[in-house]
C-alpha cells in the first residue's frame, strides 16, 4: 500500500504536465492574429516552425517562447510543490507536458513534434543542459540550415550533456523525449534523406519541420 500511496502524487504530476503541455499555442496565436486555423495552414503541424513560415516572425517567436514555457513550467511547480523526497517528480511533469504537446486531447492527439517544449523542459531541470542543447542547435542551424536536422543533432546529445551537467535522472529524461521527438520527425528524416528538405528561412517555405 505504501507503494502506491506514494505512486498516486507522481502520476498526479504526470497528468499536470499533461494539461499544462497540452495548451495549443500555435493555434490559439494564429487565431487571435485572425490568421486562420494553423492545421491548415503549410505542414499542418502545431508548432513554432509552421507559425513561423504561415504568420511571420513574432508570432513564430510568442509561441516558441509559451511552448518552452509550458514545459519549464511543470518542471518548476512539481519541484515547489511535488511530495518531498521525490525530485523525480518534476522529471515525470516535465515529461508529461511533451507528451501533452504532442499529443493534446482537445486536438484529437494531433500536436507538434515537441522540441521547444522540450527545451523548456530541459530549461526547468537543468538550465546548463538547455544551453548546451540550444547551442548545438544554432550552431548546426548556421552550418547546415535545416531546422529538423539541428534538433535531431542537438536531441542525440541531450542525453550525453545532461549526464555530464546534470546527474543520470536528467539524462534518462533526456533520452526519453530525444527518442520521442525524433521518431515524430520521421518524415523530416526521410526528406532530408531524399534531398527534399526544406532549409531555415524567414520568408515562408515548407520544410514541414515545425
Amino acid at each position: 500500500m505504501a507503494g502506491g500511496a506514494a505512486l498516486w502524487p507522481l502520476l498526479a504530476w504526470a497528468a499536470a504536465g499533461y494539461l499544462l503541455g497540452s495548451v495549443p499555442y500555435a493555434l490559439l496565436l494564429m487565431r487571435l492574429a485572425g490568421r486562420g486555423d494553423i492545421r491548415k495552414m503549410g505542414s499542418g503541424n502545431v508548432g513554432a516552425t509552421n507559425v513561423l513560415r504561415e504568420g511571420g516572425t513574432a508570432l513564430a517567436v510568442a509561441t516558441l517562447v509559451l511552448d518552452a514555457g509550458k514545459g519549464a513550467a511543470a518542471v518548476l511547480l512539481a519541484a515547489r510543490y511535488g511530495p518531498a523526497g521525490a525530485p523525480e517528480a518534476a522529471l515525470i511533469a516535465g515529461a508529461g507536458a511533451v507528451l501533452g504537446h504532442v499529443f493534446p486531447v482537445w486536438l484529437g492527439f494531433r500536436g507538434g513534434k515537441g522540441v521547444a517544449t522540450t527545451l523548456g523542459v530541459l530549461l526547468g531541470a537543468s538550465w546548463p543542459t538547455c544551453l548546451a542543447v540550444a547551442g548545438t542547435w544554432l550552431a548546426a542551424a548556421a552550418i547546415g540550415r535545416y531546422s529538423s536536422l539541428s534538433a535531431i543533432i542537438a536531441l542525440t546529445l541531450a542525453p550525453v550533456f545532461g549526464f555530464f551537467l546534470a546527474g543520470p535522472e536528467v539524462a534518462a529524461l533526456a533520452l526519453f523525449l530525444g527518442i520521442l521527438v525524433i521518431a515524430l520527425h520521421h518524415t523530416n528524416i526521410r526528406r532530408l534523406l531524399g534531398g527534399e528538405e526544406g532549409r531555415i528561412s524567414f520568408k515562408r517555405e515548407r520544410d514541414g519541420s515545425g
